[in-house]
Order: structure tokens, then sequence, then C-alpha cells
């Protein structure tokens, strides 16, 4: 079983109320063998929502107190993106998940590239805030462009 990014799945709940559907995710999902999270809904967000970026470094450095995740406005959101990194977290070791799938870019998901806390469209490297979580209790985090590697490593178990 993975988790996967519930945008990923279709489900309208990025900042803008849109999805970024991934078929193969959809295709997981009606064989049962993928279940679908939202790190930023679990932490109290509702959709749509202003954007936000993490200032001042990546989610790594955000649970290490270091950088905050702030609202295109300047409202500081960081507890409710570490709020919902930990949910998730404890929904993966409660499902004894082997991977997560979370969307690119996002200051909750990203998992090798994040927005810059510009808000200006320019992307650097760094894990999201619920990625860093994740990776360091153990957990494989890829994101969607990851995907096919990881099925690959998995071997069939998720492409019967």
């Amino acid at each position: 079983m993975i988790l996967v990014s519930s945008c990923l799945a279709g489900l309208e709940v990025r900042y803008n109320g849109t999805h970024c559907l991934n078929q193969k995710i959809r295709q997981m999902l009606e064989q049962k063998k993928a279940i679908t999270v939202c790190p930023e809904l679990l932490g109290g967000f509702s959709t749509p929502r202003e954007p936000a970026e993490i200032i001042d470094g990546d989610g790594a450095d955000v649970l290490d107190g270091k950088a905050k995740v702030i609202e295109k406005s300047g409202r500081d959101v960081t507890d409710l993106y570490i709020e919902g990194a930990y949910i998730t977290l404890k929904k993966a070791q409660e499902l004894q998940v082997t991977a997560v799938v979370l969307k690119e870019y996002s200051p909750s998901c990203g998992s090798s590239m994040i927005y810059n806390g510009e808000f200006k469209g320019n992307k650097i490297p760094g894990d999201g805030v619920t990625s860093a979580l994740l990776k360091r209790n153990g957990i494989n985090v890829v994101s969607e462009e990851g995907l096919a590697d990881l099925l690959l490593e998995e071997g069939s178990n998720y492409t019967d």
C-alpha cells in the first residue's frame, strides 16, 4: 500500500481548488493499492486557500524552527503545515505504507523541489514540510515525476 497526494488522484484540493490528476495513481486507487492524503487539509486548511511558500529554507528547516511557511499575504501558517505533516506521518505509520507519492513543488509535499519563498514561480532544491518529516522517519517519498521509477523498484505489486 502507498499513500498518494489527493490532488494527484483527481480530488480538487489544491490551494486554488484544482487537481493534478495522474492516471496511474487513479488506477492504483481503483485497484485498492493506494490511499489518498492531503497534509494541508489535515493541518486545518480549506479549499481554496491562499498560496503559501517556505521562507528561509525548506521543510527540514521548518521542522527545525529555522524557516517558516508564509501565505502570500504574509500570514504565518507554519504550525498548520507542521500539524498536517505529523498527521500524515501517523497515517503512513498506521497503514505501514511502503512509499508515499506527493505533489512536487508544494510547501507540504515537494520531495525534491519547492518554490523559493518569493511568490514569483522560482524553484529551489528542497523538501516540503511533510516530505521532510516522512523522510526523517525512514519513509520513501517520491513525487509524481518519480512514480514510474518507484513502480519499477517496488515490482509489479502496483501494476498488476
